[in-house]
């Protein structure tokens, strides 16, 4: 046995036969997990025996120091505790939702005047109507544009009905509202049409179709033919509609389908959304961590988060599995919150095993898909600078990559970018700029040797005064845009330090050739390549962040020039308006009262910019 030391093992001895909850913490007294039992002695005793554990529960109990245990009457009590307890530490070995969504829902009122469909995160118990959860705001965007491809609703925000009728805007001239603003159909009219929005967005795309080709027969009859052809593309329209909808089996029924595939390490948690008997969708939830362990604990987990803040408790919850007796437990949870019936099910034959067999596959395909991305995503980052440390003859890898930059105008506001990749990716709050001060005109090279110089001589400083500072972290591999003749000058900065310089290269734009320090001959990569593609990456962010700012100094040196012309006006006060109102512009159109509320202004200096901008004085 592991001897947890004479504290710890007093209070493991005096645990309490009763459910509650226990909060695992490490040295630092921070919690990093926090769990519930039935029965709190068996639970939390079975972390400290020295057993074989799954490895995210092994990596939690090598960093417990202490734990604390709040009891419960009841399971359910335990529940609702510990989903507040996660909600409230965050801790690091517990399943923690990071997309943590409230999703949008279609809402009409329809006790308000000539109703629209707007959109909200939240359904309150206010009489109106509530369609959804949509998954994401881009399927609430085709819904609401499928309706109003079908149904002239108005969008506009406008209070109605109007005092007086208003002139429509263009939506009613191209038919896609009845104008209710213009006074051109009345509240009944607009009622009717409002019905059919509800069927339509209720499932019942016949009867919307039944009615759409009445109307393009008596528009055909009546030799209205362009009428009947837009008549005929709404049809098209609500029947493609229909074709996207996967129709279910079972009658008008309201389920969440919950499933989980794992693949050692992560998880993926999928819900498919099952309303009036049709699958409006799904979305899925990655679970770092939690690939190795059982999967109803994994599911337990996840539902107790998700349904924590959950807008829409459906009436019945399908799950794949859960642990024994959690089902029941879970069900009295919901219940509570939803203050109407609810069913948790693990359902293991029959149309509703084979729906959760749909889920877990979507699941499964979601977890492929995302370990394709992140070897994509490995392969372009971490891997790339990787292969390309290999190339340059490194013999580690490099974590931090510097890329550095000149950027001037015929010599002018001369500025020096340098810009920091770590692993492979953009570290931006790394960026620095340097304003060349010893050289004057547009000499690049000189320019690259005073801003290396400058870059290790703050990092010499920040080690020497034993501080960590902006520059302390030195660079693994240094980029310098441009051929030998740069490099050579960027390395020379470094040695005349004292210091001996990182691994250097210089990429030339031309031909996209790596040349190395001393080097006879460049080294030329297929394009295609992810360690050419990487080393690109990093000498365009460089040239873009140094012509940013340096645009930046010139518009702000022309508005100090233009600001020169107004007498009275020297540096001190050019800056303070320029720090107050941020352009020329608005100096332009500001009036004499904040003139002259501005720091180092009086009337007369404020009359002076007044009368600048071509305007009397009142």
């Amino acid at each position: 046995m592991i001897n947890w030391g004479e504290k710890l093992e007093e209070k493991i001895a005096m645990l309490p036969d009763s459910p509650g909850c226990y909060l695992m913490k490490n040295r630092d007294a921070e919690v990093i997990y926090v769990g519930k039992a039935v029965n709190l002695k068996n639970r939390v005793r079975s972390y400290f025996r020295d057993t074989a554990h799954t490895p995210k529960v092994a990596a939690m109990i090598s960093h417990i120091d202490d734990f604390e245990i709040l009891l419960c009457e009841t399971n359910l009590e335990a529940l609702i505790l510990e989903c507040n307890l996660i909600k409230h530490y965050r801790p690091y070995y517990n399943i923690l939702l990071k997309d943590d969504k409230q999703y949008p829902y279609l809402k009409a009122d329809l006790k308000q005047p000539f109703p629209r469909l707007e959109v909200t995160r939240r359904m309150e118990k206010d009489g109106a109507k509530y369609f959804g959860p949509y998954i994401g705001a881009n399927a609430v965007r085709q819904v609401i544009e499928a309706v109003r491809d079908v149904f002239p609703l108005r969008s506009c925000r406008q209070a109605l009905p109007p005092a007086k009728p208003k002139r429509p805007c263009m939506n009613a001239d191209i038919g896609r509202c009845l104008a209710p603003c213009a006074g051109r159909c009345t509240e009944q009219e607009y009622g009717e049409m409002m019905a059919g929005v509800m069927n339509f967005l209720n499932g019942d795309y016949e009867s919307v179709l039944q009615k759409l080709r009445k109307d393009m027969e008596e528009a055909a009859a009546a030799m209205r033919y362009e009428k009947a052809a837009r008549i005929r593309d709404k049809i098209r329209d609500v029947q493609g509609l229909m074709e996207r909808q996967i129709a279910l089996r079972t009658d008008n029924s309201e389920q969440d389908l919950i499933a989980v595939a794992q693949d050692g390490l992560d998880a993926m948690v999928q819900i498919l959304y099952v309303r009036g008997g049709r699958m409006l969708g799904g979305d899925h939830f990655s679970l770092p961590r939690e690939g190795a362990e059982e999967p109803g604990e994994v599911l337990a987990g996840f539902m107790i988060q998700y349904y924590e803040d959950a807008g829409l408790i459906p009436r019945n919850v399908l799950c794949q599995t859960l642990p024994e007796g959690m089902a029941e437990q879970l069900e009295g949870w919901l219940r509570q919150k939803k203050g109407s019936a609810v069913t948790v099910a693990t359902p293991k034959r029959g149309e509703k095993h084979e729906l959760i067999a749909l889920a877990r596959k979507n699941a499964e395909d979601a977890l492929e898909k995302r370990n394709a991305r992140r070897a994509v995503h490995e392969e372009r980052t971490v891997g790339a600078a990787r292969k390309l440390g290999e190339i340059l003859g490194m013999d580690r890898e490099p974590r931090r990559i510097e890329g550095y930059d000149i950027s001037n105008t015929q010599g002018v506001q001369s500025v020096a970018a340098m810009v920091v990749f770590i692993n492979g990716e953009p570290a931006k709050k790394e960026y620095r700029h340097f304003r060349i001060r010893t050289v004057e005109g547009a000499d690049d090279f000189a320019s690259l040797y005073e801003t290396l110089k400058r870059r290790y001589a703050h990092a010499l400083k920040e080690r020497e005064e034993g501080i960590t500072g902006r520059f302390t972290d030195l660079p693994d591999l240094i980029l310098i845009d441009g051929g030998p003749q740069q490099l050579r000058f960027a390395r020379q900065a470094i040695t005349d330090l004292g210091i001996e310089p990182p691994a250097m290269f210089g990429l030339a734009e031309k031909n996209e050739e790596i040349w190395l320090p001393d080097a006879e001959e460049p080294i030329v990569l297929d394009h295609r390549t992810p360690e050419l593609q990487l080393a690109q990456r990093v000498r365009n962010e460089a040239h873009r962040f140094g012509i940013i700012h340096h645009r930046g100094l010139r518009e702000k040196a022309a508005l100090h020039s233009r600001l020169e012309e107004i007498p009275g006006i020297g540096p001190a006060r050019r800056k303070e308006l320029l720090k107050a109102f941020g352009s020329l512009k608005a100096i332009r159109e500001a009036d004499l009262e904040a003139l002259s509320a501005v720091k180092g202004m009086n009337r007369t200096a404020a009359e002076a910019v007044f009368r600048w901008s071509g305007r009397e004085i009142p």
